[in-house]
């Protein structure tokens, strides 16, 4: 292709960028793991969401016990598994003259054992709390569930046999599935303990998302996210390095945009390619940022020519939303995600990303020789920075503004700095004045955590960097996690923006990056 024709190509839904990405379908490794112990849930206000586990027997004393109507027990596999359940099942005493009735609750949290999922007052779905209610006719059998589950724990409840029989469960095991080869990642021997494990907790984390596609969360919402997929890229290159996972969840984005040429902000993969109809501002963008990283990650120019006109359009359509002055414009029709804090204005922080984007779509440009573009985006990119710094940045309060009421928000300075909109000494001084004042509006998902530590990274305060690393990650791991959360607000550990913690997701892809910062950034 001509740098001409590059320069010219219009977007259309893209049946060839489609097929790239079947190919580049990946491979599942399967391994099977069994339960480790019999637990009992524990009432106990010192625990995440008031509940802990504590081993009643080993599993191996499953054989030696038979269960009837009303009786139950909790299984617990160790660690987080992603994968499918096989559940053997024999009769104890007469023929079974009746069908078993099981019910199965399923979860990752000692919680979802304790709290009755009927009482879910939630405004997700209900149906992604994980349980099932089974009938078996003919014992003794075998239960394959058909279902893939993301779980630590299970919970068996007998709800009727007959008089004339009990129950045996034997077999026991989880199919775990990933596409992530654990043996391709260097382990590294950290000096300092808590590093070491917040590693190899942020390298299980990646792994039980990596599926058919990146995954957000293996038990909600199992699909292909555009701000998670960033994230989780950038783990990747540090860790399993399977670029080809990458490279296939773009080519699904570039493959279905909107009339506009707009990426989506989330895809479903199956039955066949959806785009879903939900599109974010910086999400959106997120594309040439992900094609940016796994560029230079990769050095795959072909890739990268097939995938610019997308990346570019992302640009383009995100200039249309500057007003005159060429500031983001604040109003009712838009949705830029940010983070999931209450309240905070979206304007200044996706001014933030912008330029962000931006500076990456520029050097893409270079290593494509596409001066026309280029130069286009640089002259713009130019235009928006000088008025950020005239029209976003308070003088007199020595923060970034947002919105009409000039909301001073942690997310506005975040992305201030991670954009390069003032010199390294003022960022310094910028992320110094954020810890120390501590606006209002602060911090509320590990996704925006992963921002604020990395801007404290770039702006040159590694020390500062830790701290709020095991502050918050080292937090999630004193409160249980094997796997990282899709929510953790130290200060409000009941905190979930859908109305209930038990449709909370306790393995999400935006929570996997410390294995990132330690590893990029040397830590």
């Amino acid at each position: 292709m001509s740098i001409q024709q590059l320069e010219n190509q219009v977007i259309i839904r893209n049946e060839s960028f489609i097929e790239q990405a079947k190919k580049l379908k990946p491979h599942l490794h399967e391994r099977l793991v069994k339960p480790k112990a019999l637990v009992e849930v524990v009432r106990d206000d010192e625990a995440i969401h008031g509940w802990r586990t504590e081993q009643a027997a080993p599993a191996a004393d499953l054989l030696n016990r038979e269960y009837g109507k009303n009786d139950s027990f909790i299984l617990d596999f160790g660690d987080h598994q992603v994968g499918y359940l096989t559940i053997d099942i024999r009769p104890a005493g007469s023929p079974p003259d009746a069908p078993l009735k099981l019910k199965l609750t399923i979860g990752e949290m000692p919680v979802e054992m304790a709290e009755p999922f009927e009482n879910y007052q939630g405004w997700l779905s209900s149906s992604w709390l994980q349980e099932e209610t089974i009938f078996v006719d003919v014992l003794p059998g075998t239960i394959a569930l058909p279902r893939r589950y993301s779980f630590r724990y299970v919970k068996f409840e007998v709800l009727d046999t007959s008089p004339k029989y009990r129950v045996v469960f034997e077999n026991i095991e989880c199919k775990a599935v990933t596409s992530a080869n654990l043996n391709d990642v260097q382990a590294i021997a950290h000096h300092d303990p808590e590093l070491e494990k917040m590693d190899q907790i942020s390298i299980k984390t990646l792994a039980d998302c990596m599926q058919d596609v990146f995954e957000d969360g293996p038990k909600r919402d199992r699909r292909l996210w555009l701000g998670d997929l960033r994230l989780q890229a950038l783990a990747n290159y540090e860790t399993f390095k399977t670029n080809d996972l990458v490279k296939r969840c773009l080519y699904l984005f570039a493959g279905v945009p909107d009339d506009k040429g707009k990426v989506p902000a989330n895809v479903f993969v199956s039955p066949k390619l959806i785009a879903d109809d939900t599109y974010l501002f910086d999400y959106s963008l997120f594309f040439a940022s992900t094609l940016h990283d796994y560029y230079f990650a990769t050095n795959d120019i072909d890739t990268l020519k097939e995938l610019w006109p997308t990346a570019h359009r992302q640009i383009e359509l995100a200039l249309e939303r500057l007003d005159e002055n060429y500031i983001v414009r604040d109003s009712s029709d838009w949705w830029s995600f940010i983070d999931w804090q209450e309240g905070l204005n979206k304007q200044a922080p996706s001014q933030g990303v912008l330029i962000y984007t931006m500076k990456q779509a520029v050097r893409l440009a270079e290593e494509l020789d596409l001066p026309q573009s280029g130069n286009e985006l640089k002259r713009k990119l130019e235009e928006i920075v000088e008025a950020t710094r005239s029209l976003l940045w308070d003088e007199s309060q020595q923060f970034f503004i947002s919105g009409s009421d000039r909301q001073v928000s942690w997310a506005s300075q975040i992305w201030m700095v991670l954009a390069g909109v003032l010199d390294n000494e003022e960022n310094k001084k910028l992320m110094k004045r954020l810890l120390e004042e501590k606006p209002e509006v602060g911090i509320a998902t590990p996704y925006m955590y992963h921002h604020l530590v990395e801007a404290l990274l770039v702006s040159g305060d590694k020390d500062q960097a830790i701290s709020e690393m095991k502050a918050y990650w080292g937090g999630m791991i004193k409160d249980g996690a094997d796997t990282f959360w899709e929510l953790y607000d130290p200060n409000n550990k009941e905190y979930s923006p859908y109305g209930s913690h038990l449709i909370n997701s306790y393995c999400h892809a935006w929570s996997c990056t410390p294995t990132y910062l330690i590893r990029k950034y040397d830590l």
